[in-house]
């Protein structure tokens, strides 16, 4: 089967992006992508390039080069849809936050809606791929629906059958267009090899078909969850250790580089920081958990559980800390959040450590000046469900905003204005050449910096006179 045009359900942070570099590496396929936020499409078609929704390395020259050639956005589903060859789906699967399994379970009603508009419009044979992160068996969901379609009496359902393939991403944010150009791997699950082959072919354009790895469905729902799971699980661990450095003397910068030079272990994710953030870690570790019940393995489901609810306490741990170095009480002080976003060249702020972070010192009584590249006002009001009350230009020319409140300050250097502490949760690459000279100047006195990221140089903190606390130093 000849792929010549693609449709992709869902213009988020995969979607968009995963998009773009099908458009690009594959110029005689034509790719639409589709979404029923109009704002989205809206922001995706801007002339400005600064203005799309996904901020990705490398991203806008791809769309630059791409959109309105062969590749588009648009509100568009059902016409897109009836016209497509291939269709992904790559929409929002939650966690429920009620019903049974709230909590733990995914909320498939997007993935379910968008099963019954392809069931509804496409026409002919249709190769339908999940691109979501989505529960074992999920496929077995949408292929019922689909099969039903193809089974119908009804006229206008005539003469269309599906293939159904998992094609999970395993994107890190900040790097994606990276992960896309030169993946480690391309996952491709499914029930037949004809359709399998057709979407290999499309990665062969740019992929070595070493790369591409061939499973059944649900081995590859499965691999996607576990990848997660054990990422998530070696942030876990490490942040757990890097408290006991804190009491006992220990680096546990030292402690991981010795760790990660064992071959068996490797390097990657033993950074100790606030603890791990983005959409898929804490939802999918919360699958396993919800999956391990169901089937009546308790134990399975406890030891999965532990590596969510220990990066909960790094977070909260954090923030007591902070506490207690500044005298027991945050009432009238002033503290710069240097980061929001979960990880740096990102824009995303979902299960972003510094929400918990800034919630707990807003329940204390801090007054938050919060600074962060790429991640606007609106998205942290919306996620700290505290809207700021102030007039921002009026509020970062006075010395104290309202206790328990905060603002948003696009300059890093009048962050510091006279604040009481400054907290790193955020690796963003020009926090790394601040002037602490400067900074220790415009502070009051006596003056923390908190460095949940280690992105400090910790003698030249310290030379200009202020105090640090760095995650895992023991010194």
């Amino acid at each position: 089967m000849q792929i010549k045009k693609i449709c992709c359900i869902g213009a988020g942070y995969v979607g968009g992006p995963t998009m773009a570099v099908i458009a690009d590496k594959c110029p005689s396929i034509h790719v639409d992508v589709v979404d029923i936020n109009k704002k989205r499409i809206q922001k995706w078609n801007s002339p400005n390039l600064e203005e799309l929704p996904v901020y990705e390395p490398g991203l806008k020259e791809i769309i630059k080069r791409c959109r309105n050639k062969n590749l588009k956005f648009s509100t568009s589903i059902k016409e897109k849809i009836s016209k497509a060859d291939m269709i992904f789906i790559s929409v929002n699967t939650p966690t429920k936050k009620k019903g049974f399994g709230a909590g733990k379970a995914s909320d498939l009603k997007w993935v379910e809606a968008c099963a019954r508009q392809v069931a509804l419009y496409a026409s002919g044979h249709t190769i339908v791929v999940e691109k979501s992160t989505l529960p074992v068996r999920t496929a077995g969901v949408i292929k019922e629906i689909l099969n039903e379609c193809e089974v119908s009496p009804r006229k206008s359902h005539s003469n269309k059958t599906f293939d159904v393939l998992s094609n999970p991403e395993f994107l890190a944010e900040g790097s994606a267009i990276n992960d896309l150009i030169t993946p480690d791997r391309v996952l491709i699950g499914g029930d037949t090899q004809i359709a399998i082959e057709t979407l290999a072919k499309i990665y062969q354009n740019w992929v070595p078909n070493e790369k591409i790895l061939r499973t059944n469905l649900w081995s590859s729902e499965l691999a996607k969850l576990t990848s997660n799971a054990f990422l998530a699980q070696r942030i876990s661990s490490i942040n757990s250790i890097s408290a006991i450095c804190e009491q006992t003397g220990a680096d546990i910068r030292e402690v991981s580089k010795a760790i990660g030079s064992d071959s068996r272990i490797g390097s990657k994710f033993l950074n100790s920081g606030p603890g791990f953030g983005g959409s898929c870690f804490k939802k999918d570790i919360l699958n396993i958990v919800y999956l391990s019940e169901y089937f009546g393995l308790p134990e399975v489901a406890s030891f999965w559980e532990s590596v969510v609810q220990l990066n909960n306490w790094q977070q909260h741990r954090i923030s007591k800390l902070i506490v207690r170095k500044l005298f027991g009480t945050l009432s009238n002080k002033k503290i710069v959040i240097l980061g929001f976003a979960f990880k740096a060249n990102t824009n995303d702020t979902r299960e972003s450590p510094a929400i918990n972070i800034c919630k707990d010192l807003l329940e204390e009584g801090a007054s938050l000046v919060i600074h962060d590249p790429k991640v606007c006002s609106e998205q942290i009001n919306f996620d700290l469900k505290f809207e700021s009350t102030n007039n921002f230009e009026e509020q970062q020319n006075k010395t104290l905003i309202e206790e328990g409140n905060w603002i948003k300050e696009n300059d890093l250097s009048d962050s510091f204005k006279d604040a009481d502490a400054a907290v790193f949760l955020t690796e963003w690459s020009e926090y790394k050449n601040i002037n602490w000279d400067d900074v220790y100047e415009k502070m009051r006195k006596p003056s923390w910096i908190f460095d949940a990221r280690s992105i400090t140089n910790p003698m030249e903190v310290r030379n200009a006179g202020l105090n640090l606390w760095r995650i895992g130093d023991g010194l």
